[in-house]
Formats: C-alpha cells, sequence, structure tokens
C-alpha cells in the first residue's frame, strides 16, 4: 500500500463503524472501498464492550477488504469530542544554525516547547493546533520555514481529552489487529474539511448529529475554537418512533429513514405506510404528517441544547450559521426546522463522493482530507522520520498540529506513532 497516496479512515460511532478506503490525487479524493456495519459496544460515543466494538471493527475492514481486495494494516483513527478540553498554550525557541534561516528542525523545536506544560494524569493530549508563528515579533505567520529569524514563537490551542477514552479506543484498534497511522479529533477533521474558508473565519458552529449523540465543534478566525457533546442523537428518535408507533426498533429506524421527515408543515399526509405493531400481527397504518410531529418535537428539543451549548460557550451570534452533518442529518425537512428554530442560516452537508454520499461519512471523509494535507505540508512518505504535526492545508489559516493519544518518547531516534500508540498501551495496561 502506498501511503503517500492511499489512506484507510477509521470512524467508529454509536451507531455504526465506518471503514473508508481512499486514493489522493492532486488533492482529490477517489473513494475505492467502504465497510459500513451496525456497530455493538458503544453507547453515546464512548466504548463501553471492548469485545463488541472490535467485532465491529474487524467486520467493517472485513467488508472495505473485499470490495478492493486490499490488504488493511493501518489507519487514519478519528477520536470522540467526549470530555474534550481546550487550552492556549505557547512555545518559544532560538533558532538554530549559522545563517539562523527556520528549518524543520526549529518548527519541531517550537511545538515541543509547547507541549511543555503539565498534562494531568488522567487527561492525553489529542491535538496541537498552531494559531500562528511568530519570527523576532513579526506575527500571524502561517509557515514560518525558510524565514531568517533569531527567535521562533508559537501561539496554539492543545487539545487534551479522557485518557480511558482514548486508550479504551486504541485498544479496541490494537486487538482488530490495525496499527494506527494517525490519530484525529473527529470534529477537527470533519469540520475542517466540511467548512469553507469563509465559513471557518467568519464563526460558524459545525454539528455532527450522530446516533448516540451529537457534536458540536465551533470555528472562528479559520480555527477550532471549542467544542461540546450533547448525549441525544437519531437512537433516542428511533426510540420515539418505536414507542409511539408500538413497533420494534428495528421497524421504527426503517421508518425513519424511509419516511421520516422532520418539519411537520412540509411533510405529506398524503402518503401513507403500513407498520407492524409489537407483540401481534396486526397493523397500522400512520401518514408522514404524523411521523413528522414526532421527529420534529425530539429534532426541536436537540437544537435548544445545542443553543443551550453555544450559550455557555459564549456564542450570541453565529456569522458563518450552521453546518448540519452526520447520519441524522439525512431526514428531510431538517435544515427547514434548524433554522426555525436556530434563527440562522443552516444547510446540510454531504460529501459528493461515489459511494459515500451520505452526511453519515462526512467524518470518514474528513479523515482522509486531513492526513493527506498532513503528509503535504510536511512532505513525509511511508518511511519518512518527520514528526507528525498536523498541517496548514493549503490557502488556509494556521491550523491543527497532530501529536499522537500516546506521550512523546525522548530519544536520538524519531518514533513513529504507530510504536508511540504501543508504548502507551503497554504503560496503561502493565
Amino acid at each position: 500500500m502506498n501511503h503517500q497516496e492511499i489512506y484507510v479512515s477509521l470512524d467508529i460511532g454509536s451507531s455504526s463503524v465506518k471503514v473508508l478506503i481512499g486514493e489522493m490525487s492532486d488533492d482529490q479524493l477517489h473513494v475505492i472501498g467502504v465497510g459500513h456495519v451496525k456497530s455493538t459496544g458503544i453507547r453515546k460515543g464512548a466504548i463501553v464492550d471492548i469485545d463488541a466494538t472490535v467485532q465491529s471493527i474487524n467486520k467493517a475492514v472485513e467488508q472495505a477488504e473485499r470490495m478492493t481486495g486490499i490488504k488493511i494494516d493501518e489507519v487514519v483513527l478519528g477520536v470522540p469530542a467526549n470530555q474534550t478540553f481546550l487550552q492556549s498554550v505557547k512555545g518559544v525557541v532560538a533558532v538554530n544554525g549559522e545563517n539562523r534561516e527556520i528549518t524543520d528542525d526549529d518548527l519541531e523545536r517550537v511545538i515541543d516547547s509547547a507541549q511543555v506544560m503539565s498534562i494531568p494524569p488522567e487527561r492525553e493530549l489529542v491535538n496541537l493546533i498552531p494559531k500562528q508563528f511568530i519570527v523576532d515579533n513579526l506575527d500571524e505567520i502561517k509557515d514560518p520555514r525558510g524565514m531568517i529569524g533569531i527567535r521562533l514563537e508559537m501561539d496554539a490551542t492543545m487539545i487534551t481529552t479522557s485518557k480511558t477514552l482514548v486508550h479504551n479506543v486504541l485498544r479496541c484498534v490494537e486487538r482488530a489487529g490495525l496499527q494506527i497511522r494517525e490519530i484525529y479529533l473527529q470534529p477537527l477533521a470533519a469540520g475542517t474539511f466540511t467548512l469553507t474558508e469563509d465559513e471557518k473565519n467568519q464563526g460558524t458552529a459545525y454539528i455532527d448529529l450522530g446516533g448516540g449523540s451529537t457534536t458540536i465543534a465551533l470555528f472562528q478566525d479559520g480555527l477550532l475554537k471549542s467544542t461540546a457533546v450533547i448525549p441525544v442523537g437519531g437512537e433516542h428518535i428511533t426510540k420515539d418512533l418505536s414507542i409511539v408507533l408500538k413497533t420494534p426498533t428495528e421497524q421504527a429506524e426503517k421508518i425513519k429513514k424511509q419516511y421520516g421527515h422532520a418539519f411537520y408543515d412540509d411533510a405529506s399526509d398524503e402518503q401513507l405506510f403500513e407498520v407492524p405493531v409489537v407483540g401481534t400481527d396486526a397493523t397500522d397504518q400512520y401518514s408522514q404528517r404524523y411521523i413528522a410531529e414526532i421527529i420534529g418535537v425530539r429534532l426541536e428539543e436537540l437544537f435548544e441544547l445545542v443553543l443551550d451549548e453555544l450559550a455557555q460557550m459564549g456564542i450570541q451570534d453565529l456569522p458563518g450559521g450552521v453546518v448540519i452533518s452526520g447520519g441524522v442529518a439525512q431526514i428531510e425537512g431538517i435544515a427547514q426546522l434548524a433554522r426555525q428554530v436556530m434563527l440562522t442560516r443552516v444547510r446540510v452537508f454531504t460529501p459528493n463522493y461515489i459511494g459515500v454520499r451520505e452526511p453519515g461519512f462526512t467524518t470518514s471523509v474528513g479523515l482522509i482530507h486531513y492526513a493527506n494535507a498532513d503528509d503535504k505540508f510536511y512532505g513525509r512518505s511511508a518511511n519518512s522520520t518527520v514528526p507528525s504535526y498536523a498541517p496548514y492545508p493549503a490557502q488556509t489559516n494556521p491550523s491543527k498540529k497532530q501529536a499522537s493519544a500516546s506521550e512523546r518518547v525522548e530519544s536520538d531516534n524519531k518514533v513513529g506513532v504507530i510504536d508511540r500508540a504501543k508504548n502507551l498501551l503497554n504503560k496503561f495496561f502493565d
């Protein structure tokens, strides 16, 4: 597998596990394999059963392998935003070299210096997002390499999350026989890919409506500013339908996908369907408008919870509006309802690639785009020793230094993300 061109993303969600094999050519993604299975062992974005989760990962991997004939050995892994904390940090170093030209080594050292601060033992560093570089008091620099200076500084945002959460995800991936190529925060990768440059700069909320939870990511000035997770998602809508219609959960899920509508005023009174009643051989008949009221009430509550979270972030206005994605975003009429509740511009994002033209694949696609931008910025190859930091994607503001969820090992040799993840797991489970 040519790692400079072929990427495999792994998105472990509450309702499904997705494996996406994509080939990147001239910044264009070509999807060549997809694995998509119902997930078990995951609740509200967190792993509650390792064995069941491993089985789900294996099934998704096998699906993708059968489709392409490619053996999957390593993946770009996304970790959820549960218990995520963002903190401002600063790095400062003196420029090495007689000619005072800033090199990759200086860039690595200033990023390392920003991580010197102590991280609580119950938390783990996931990503470091550079806000700007400063060379001899000249600020707002995107890439300082090649510039001449004496003092190099970096303002950044450190992203940490629950050590237990990350280690459980790593354990599942390891037990599935996979190695980790890179690790990224899911809303960071998905939001960076999904939002336009204007939306990221003006102030926009990216909302991922998942099965077990809803993730909010606020982008402003080109950077991820804050995240939050609400433990309400598509599974709650399915449960509501199951209870009200007195039908099995599996049948309620099918009804939601086939006939669901979020906006009562636009739903049809004439579109009727039969619903089997649980525990009997009888069926009842309902209209799309009837279930639209059930779905709409739950989604209206969810969007109000989103507004509450944004208020806690100190957000009173969203000049860039709201962008919705995730599996639940596929429900017809959801944009109209969101506009009515949130009183702002709303658009639904769907990846435009053959085989993954569903909002639920946004994170999977975003992880591949993010990893490709990472490799392109640092000129890494499969055997490169350049440290694994996230890039400034072409024509964007400074963003995203990648650090693996494992501890950085101080040695003469650069230790890869896979080895660091193994070291972390070994220390944690010893």
